[in-house]
């Protein structure tokens, strides 16, 4: 091989490594070779056959440097085996995502910890590295070092990541402090139907964005002298708007009123972290928040996000349809308690830990232990609310729970267009799930599960829904294509695994 080329490859060997937040040791363990012979490939300075290349993309699960394409990720279920043990909640992806954003508020350095190892997080690092961002994985892969660089080079970005994740909207609240007129690809993410961002606009308009969108790009500009000079009342009370807000008026010279705003645990989280870099934010977990803006903001910050406690409703719900008896540890309760009144209802038996706080000093949290229950259907309708109402995204969970109540019952989406219809994918396992129109659909229970061999649905709670439904039903099955799930859960059948499923990753040859 040319030296170039070898070169070339132990670029990409080194990325895939830190990718993963493994040391050289770790990668040269894994191979059954010395440290030194790991760095020596990672400079180019060693031939390297085809056949180590495998290894190395095999040992990094990275589609980086495998051979060919390597296809999607399919998951095999062997069902029917009941979990124990404990398994510890992750940090929340929607806070972690927030908070990437919110770094690019900081000319400093900033460090995460335990940052979820999730697709929505690579996504949005690989949009800031194409744009100048330097980060690493630090103290074993646990947390990440974000560096600005003085210039972001927007002209650079990585339009293909930017596209496969929502989140990139949250770009708009910081960016407009830092440059005149700015280009932003489209925002995708899950297949939920019609979601506009005239929400957002109507609030960054205050700060003086002007967006126009041609051809999949948002063309933004901004006008400096235009400022808020009365409370911005949000048209909805979303997560990303409210978040999005928060991020404009954190580097705005002035104080900033935000009504109608999001409390709920990502929202939190992001005034938590403004507030460790020097924004004073009155009102956190109301619903009206006041901004006292600081034009620089120049420090190296450290902040812990809190747990995921939609990541906590996934593994309740998978206890529940595999009628085990599991512990959850670090939940955070205040985010799960209309849930666990619910569930409490229908006769969920289960216990909760003293309330203890989390890594960031704010969120309460505590360890659940779940077991074996005899469930009714609820008598009124499941249904979610802005919090501190249901959650948006624990919904679907209650389809697969209700499905082994005894009973019927009404879950009623009303939030996204496409979300409820995704649900009926259960009907393929046993379940008996009626459709009544895009948002309603009727549960009825209990259900014998079946095995079955299907595509993962295209959102993503309803794809972890599925899975569970797979969990609990006798004999094999096979959900194929789920980048949905590694979008938002980090290991998921590993750490399933770890306390009773079986659940094998594999991949089409």
């Amino acid at each position: 091989m040319a030296d170039d080329y070898l070169v070339r490859i132990g670029k990409l060997i080194r990325d895939a490594r830190q990718h993963r937040g493994w040391t050289q040791t770790q990668l040269a363990d894994a191979l059954g070779t010395s440290q030194s012979a790991v760095n020596r490939i990672e400079r180019g300075n060693q031939n390297i056959s085809l056949e180590m290349i495998a290894r190395i993309g095999e040992a990094l699960d990275s589609e980086i440097v495998s051979l060919g394409y390597a296809g999607p990720m399919h998951l095999r279920v062997v069902g029917g085996r009941r979990l124990s043990g404990t398994i510890d909640v992750k940090t929340s992806k929607n806070a972690c995502v927030a908070l990437l954003c919110g770094s690019l508020l900081n000319k400093g350095r900033t460090v995460l910890r335990r940052v979820a190892r999730i697709e929505e997080v690579f996504r949005l690092l690989e949009v800031l590295n194409s744009i100048g961002v330097r980060t690493r994985w630090i103290n074993e892969g646990l947390d990440l070092e974000i560096v600005p660089p003085a210039q972001l080079d927007m002209d650079a970005i990585d339009a293909e990541a930017a596209r496969r994740t929502r989140s990139i909207i949250m770009f708009l609240g910081p960016l407009l402090h830092r440059m005149d007129g700015f280009r932003l690809p489209y925002a995708g993410g899950c297949d939920l139907g019609t979601r506009t961002i005239e929400p957002h606009m109507i609030a960054l308009r205050r700060f003086g964005l002007d967006i126009t969108a041609t051809e999949g790009i948002y063309h933004a500009k901004v006008e400096p002298s235009i400022a808020p000079d009365r409370p911005i009342v949000l048209t909805e009370r979303g997560d990303t708007v409210t978040e999005n807000a928060l991020l404009a008026a954190a580097r705005h010279d002035g104080v900033t009123v935000i009504r109608n705003a999001s409390s709920n645990y990502m929202v939190q989280d992001l005034c938590f972290f403004l507030e460790a870099l020097g924004v004073e934010v009155e009102g956190v977990g109301t619903t009206t928040l006041t901004v006292h803006g600081v034009p620089t903001i120049d420090v190296d910050v450290d902040y812990s996000p809190s747990e995921d406690p939609v990541e906590a409703m996934s593994l309740l719900a998978a206890a529940v349809v595999t009628e085990s008896e599991l512990t959850i540890r670090r939940v955070p309760i205040e985010f799960m308690e209309i849930e666990l009144a619910v569930l409490e209802e229908m006769g969920l038996d289960h216990d909760r830990s003293p309330e203890y706080a989390a890594d960031n000093g704010r969120t309460r949290l505590v360890d659940l232990t779940v077991r074996p229950s005899k469930l009714e259907a609820p008598i009124d309708k499941i249904h979610p609310m802005p919090f501190p109402g249901l959650n948006i995204d624990n919904v679907p969970f209650f389809a697969a729970i209700a499905a082994v109540a005894q009973g019927k019952t009404l879950i009623h989406d009303w939030v996204y267009d496409n979300r409820a219809i995704y649900l009926t994918d259960l009907n393929r396992l046993g379940g008996r799930l009626q459709l009544l129109d895009p948002h309603r659909v009727l549960v009825e229970g209990p259900t014998r599960w079946r095995a079955a061999e299907m595509m993962c649905p295209p959102a993503l709670r309803p794809a972890v829904v599925v899975l569970l439904a797979m969990m609990a039903a006798e004999g094999t099955s096979v959900l194929r294509n789920v980048y949905v799930i590694n979008r938002g859960y980090e290991e998921l059948a590993e750490r399933l695994n770890s306390v009773g499923a079986q659940i094998e990753i594999f991949r089409d040859i």
